[in-house]
């Protein structure tokens, strides 16, 4: 009797194939959208180097939106139009008010009686325009800023 003995070797060789798949459908719209960081000076401000942020003090001006605490944002380089919303000195005495440039004459409450006009006498200087009033519902400390009446 005849005994085979078979000898067999495998070889196994390991083949490195990666695998990827493909992008279906359509790329998301938003792919390229970045959202831009919340920025208030840039919201706020429009000309940085001559803006000035004044404490409102007073009741006179809440018919228009302006009330006791508000912060004014007021840009020193606007020209002044007529019922403009102004920051101003009058015979030393800081005040905000609305402005009629037509006729000289000084008010808080546009349908009101109670007007001021500008004589040749007074001392007037606008000291800029109100852009923006920022409402603050909790006091705000340590705030450096002009107190106007």
């Amino acid at each position: 009797m005849a005994v085979w003995i078979y000898s067999v070797w495998w070889v196994v060789r390991i083949i490195n194939i990666s695998a990827s798949c493909g992008i279906t459908g359509f790329e998301s719209p938003a792919k390229d959208y970045h959202q831009k960081a919340l920025d208030l000076d840039d919201l706020l401000i429009e000309t940085p180097s001559a803006t000035q942020v004044y404490l409102a003090q007073g009741d006179e001006l809440q018919n228009i939106g302006v009330f006791d605490g508000d912060l004014l944002v007021v840009d020193q380089s606007k020209r002044v139009v007529c019922n403009d919303l102004v920051v101003a000195e009058l015979n030393g005495e800081l005040i905000t008010t609305l402005i009629n440039t037509k006729y000289q004459v000084l008010y808080s409450d546009p349908g009101g009686s109670n007007s001021i006009t500008i004589q040749e006498f007074d001392e007037f200087v606008v000291k800029g325009v109100v852009t923006r009033s920022v409402r603050c519902h909790r006091p705000v400390s340590g705030l450096q800023c002009l107190v106007i009446t």
